[in-house]
């Protein structure tokens, strides 16, 4: 426990490997989901995590990309697509339909996540 403005606060660090960038993505958004009560679910995490890893889920290819890997079809992206631009997870961004940029980040590089619970 760290004492911040004179109240205690609990510390857990949590420390995890994945395998390759887009399962980090994945996990990252299954935490934020849970974190805001978003209560996504798989498959749209799934299509949160490719489009930002991707850069963008708005051309052909990629889209095939993503029904490939994930055993889907296209009638399904759209339907998440809507549903995402709604709650403002997906965004249209010149022209492309992109994970709004306040979620986005580099899967790239190492991520640390710093969650703060408060009373009140």
């Amino acid at each position: 426990m760290e004492p911040t403005n004179n109240k205690p606060v609990i510390v857990q660090k949590l420390r995890k490997m994945d395998g390759d960038i887009l399962s980090k993505a994945e996990r990252y958004y299954s935490i934020l989901s849970a974190v805001n009560g978003l209560k996504l679910t798989e498959r749209e995490i799934q299509l949160i995590a490719f489009a930002a890893v991707r850069g963008n889920i708005s051309y052909g290819n990629i889209r095939k990309d993503f029904c490939e890997k994930y055993n889907t079809s296209s009638a399904t992206i759209n339907n998440i697509i809507s549903k995402l631009k709604k709650i403002n997870v997906l965004v249209k961004e010149g022209g492309k339909v992109k994970v709004n940029g306040v979620i986005t980040l580099d899967f790239t590089k190492d991520v640390k996540l710093e969650i703060t619970l408060t009373n009140g």
